[in-house]
């Protein structure tokens, strides 16, 4: 399974940086991680860092014509939209990836 994160421009790769962190964006770097420890294979792009990412996905590219930068985060399940302008929660990403969802870890 290949899962997709297309972000919006950020900071850095993940947002998690600065001196406003927003924990919505912890939550979901540490939940990536699990993912990929999972056996997932997790790709993550940002619109600022990596914009020719966006345009070479024709799923990606379209909804940016469509509705522009607010339909993003896109996040994709093996090349199709699961999740569209909101970041997913653990139990969410488990649910449409067909896996169990574990307690994080501490």
């Amino acid at each position: 399974m290949k899962l997709q994160v297309y972000d919006p421009s950020m900071c850095c790769s993940t947002g998690v940086c600065g001196p406003a962190v927003d924990p919505a964006l912890v939550r979901f770097a540490s939940d990536l991680k699990w993912l990929r420890e999972e056996g997932v294979e997790v790709e993550r792009y940002n619109l600022s860092q990596q914009p020719a990412a966006f345009s070479t996905v024709r799923v990606v590219r379209e909804e940016l014509q469509k509705e522009g930068p607010g339909c993003l985060p896109l996040i994709l399940i093996d090349g199709s939209i699961a999740f569209h302008s909101t970041y997913p929660d653990r139990q969410q990403l488990a649910a449409a990836l067909g896996i169990e969802a574990h307690a994080r870890r501490m």
